[in-house]
């Protein structure tokens, strides 16, 4: 019973969104659920009264609608929901596949049949009426291929699409770093891997100084800037063994594979002070942004009972940086 209604509300959604040529994105995605699984039935009446209208619903639509009705999303929901879809676009594609097939052999039968009909040297009425009722069911039997046909072609579209969307569940729009739910992915396997192979792994927090002062003095605008130019800062010291992601806000959080803490540390260090140095302008106003720098806590991944631990002593050590002065990078445990 409960794997039925699962089904149904997958099958709820994927209509939702192919029927109005809607995204499949993340955002879309959760307010689909939302509305179909009863989550929220003022949603749900909103979309049923707008589909009836003239207009219709639209993508521009959606977006308002998901500015009107904040949707928190639950991640973990998410990453079921698109499973779930995946796994139900495998099963039509297959079936429909299968189906496309014999429909196809079926008809170069009917076919083959159609054409002995017309061969035959009799005038009957009954063989005249046989040959027409063949010509037809091989006119539908085409038909309902390229139907299919076309329902294929949906679901390569659709599972394109469901791709898309996790790529962007994973990447902060902002900067394009792989975001936070990236990032513990990322940690979890490095874990695993690091611990089999007996090589260090090191984990960092950094923190843009005075952030909201930059905010307040300049804007957003500009403030969104900064955190971009952050980004690249970390960005380029990272490689295949070392990652950097958006935490949230101005919070970026970096994994260092084979290296201890105190040279992922100085390797921290050598970014910062490269930073620090500069003298940015803000190019908008012509003002000077002064000396923009950020502080970092590093910590010892396997100094730790799981890698959530580290992280927080990792964060720890961030705070004591910035109470110690700010522009600093501090090792956790000393």
């Amino acid at each position: 019973m409960v794997t039925e209604a699962r089904q149904q509300l997958v099958g709820a959604i994927a209509s939702f969104l192919l029927d109005h040529d809607l995204d499949v994105s993340a955002a879309n995605l959760l307010i689909a659920h939302s509305a179909f699984s009863g989550i929220n039935p003022r949603l749900a009446r909103q979309i049923a009264t707008r589909s009836q209208t003239a207009d219709g619903i639209t993508q521009q639509w959606l977006d308002e609608l998901a500015q009107q009705e904040p949707i928190q999303p639950d991640r973990a929901e998410l990453d079921r929901l698109v499973t779930r879809l995946e796994t139900n676009l495998d099963t039509f594609q297959t079936n429909t596949k299968a189906a496309r097939n014999a429909t196809s052999d079926y008809g170069v039968k009917l076919e083959k049949h159609v054409t002995d009909l017309q061969q035959v040297q009799v005038t009957g009425e009954l063989v005249t009426h046989l040959a027409d009722l063949a010509k037809a069911m091989l006119d539908r039997t085409r038909h309902a291929e390229e139907e299919m046909r076309r329902s294929e072609d949906e679901a390569k579209s659709l599972r394109r699409s469901l791709a898309r969307a996790k790529r962007d569940a994973e990447v902060d729009y902002l900067t394009g770093l792989p975001n936070r739910r990236a990032f513990e992915v990322l940690l979890e396997r490095h874990y695993e891997e690091a611990r089999a192979t007996c090589e260090p792994l090191s984990v960092a927090f950094c923190d843009i100084d005075n952030f909201k002062l930059v905010n307040d003095t300049h804007g957003h605008e500009a403030g969104d800037r900064v955190i971009k130019l952050i980004a690249d800062t970390l960005a380029h010291i990272s490689n295949d063994h070392c990652h950097v992601a958006r935490h949230g806000g101005e919070e970026f959080v970096m994994l260092f594979r084979g290296l201890p803490p105190s040279e992922a540390a100085a390797r921290l260090d050598e970014a910062r002070e490269q930073l620090a140095g500069r003298r940015l302008i803000n190019r908008k106003t012509d003002e000077p942004f002064g000396q923009i720098t950020f502080s970092g806590g590093v910590a010892d991944v396997f100094g730790y009972n799981n890698a959530r631990d580290a992280l927080k002593a990792a964060d720890d050590a961030l705070y004591r940086a910035k109470e110690s002065g700010r522009n600093r990078i501090e090792l956790a445990g000393i």
